[in-house]
């Protein structure tokens, strides 16, 4: 079967995190990217024509992704394209999902009429085998197949589409932006359905004023009873990142084997843009505990329970706790940091002193000197 894959970058919704770089392009795990869980997702389901959907800020995730040579995205016909629906556009307003693939329908038009189509969200990460979600699918004969996760739902936290399963497995229920009690599946912004029906569907909805994938197609056609709906529940790790707070947990939950096995290796490896690095220096009097490490580390000082990317250098005597550190930052000789978030090139004056909390990380933004 022909599959095509279409990824969902998610620019900006992170602060300081994302004001220069889409979600897809987030580093994430001390040498990964967000985008690199789709798209090896969808490599290993032998998808090999893929389009990135992206608004702006998006020349970091070109620049990791390239032309897709480590999923080998570039080996066979159709290969990686970068959709920017709002490039020529004469507005910046962004309405939904469905308007960006109104506005990307060339690519979504190429190719063989019967395809499948997988559409995959780069803010939620998991190891999926998209062969058994197809798979599903098909034997379903539903429209459509929304990937669930139980366990998200806590009465508290705001989902953008949950939905409720009797015994059978039937859907009785179904709600976007709904802070759903525990008993409810939260989806995690993978659907799979036909080429065909999914530009029929987009057509009608933008004639009609309507944008929304979640509110608009998903549930607004199941409560009108015009669209059957297949609920694929999916039993592996998956990390929904929305917020800072939940970047912050996320990253520092790989410290838990059991984590960190499910994410990295439940169904297939996760692939990622090769920077080969000199390995990791540990010197003499570190104390290193609790921590993911990249290469090219240099550390002398204390770091526990923390996430370190390439090339972070942590002087003598300085202490780290809690803490998440991007690619060549520089914590200072007895510098003293406990829940921050340092971006990429930040330089920690030695002696400084930064404390957040586990449910306010403090966060530095990409080059400050603090």
């Amino acid at each position: 079967m022909n599959i095509m894959g279409i990824i969902f970058a998610n620019d900006g919704s992170l602060g300081a995190l994302t004001t220069k770089r889409t979600m897809a392009s987030l580093p994430f795990g001390g040498r990964y990217r967000q985008v690199d869980f789709a798209l090896s997702n969808l490599a290993a389901a032998g998808v090999r024509h893929v389009g990135i959907v992206t608004r702006h800020n998006y020349q970091s995730l070109v620049n990791h992704v390239g032309s897709g040579e480590e999923w080998g995205m570039d080996l066979e016909e159709g290969g990686l394209e970068y959709l920017t629906p709002y490039a020529m556009s004469t507005t910046d307003n962004y309405r939904g999902k469905l308007e960006s693939l109104h506005s990307a329908m060339a690519f979504l038009e190429y190719g063989a009429e019967d395809e499948c189509v997988v559409m995959i969200d780069a803010s939620v990460l998991s190891n999926i085998d998209l062969k058994d979600v197809i798979a599903s699918h098909i034997a379903s004969g539903k429209d459509i197949t929304v990937v669930t996760k139980a366990g998200i739902c806590n009465g508290s936290r705001k989902i953008d589409l949950t939905m409720k399963l009797d015994d059978q497995k039937n859907i009785t229920d179904m709600a976007v932006d709904y802070e759903a009690p525990a008993d409810y599946l939260a989806s995690m912004d993978i659907y799979v359905l036909s080429k065909k029906w999914l530009i029929k569907q987009v057509k009608e909805h933008i004639a009609h004023n309507l944008y929304h994938m979640d509110r608009d197609l998903v549930l607004g056609q199941w409560q009108k009873g015009l669209i059957t709906v297949n609920p694929y529940v999916f039993p592996g790790v998956a990390l929904f990142t929305e917020t800072v707070e939940e970047y912050y947990h996320n990253t520092l939950a790989l410290v838990d084997k059991t984590v960190r096995h499910d994410l990295f290796g439940y169904n297939h490896p996760v692939y990622t843009k090769v920077r080969d690095r000199v390995p990791t220096y540990y010197g003499e009097d570190c104390e290193i505990e609790g921590c993911i490490v990249a290469d090219g580390c240099i550390l002398e000082g204390k770091a526990e329970n923390s996430v370190l990317f390439r090339q972070v250098t942590i002087c003598a005597g300085a202490e780290v706790e809690d803490c998440v550190i991007m690619n060549d930052t520089v914590v200072g000789e007895g510098a003293e940091l406990k829940c921050v978030i340092l971006d990429k090139d930040v330089v920690v004056r030695p002696g400084a002193k930064l404390i957040g909390t586990p449910n306010n990380p403090i966060v530095v933004k990409r080059g400050d000197i603090v």
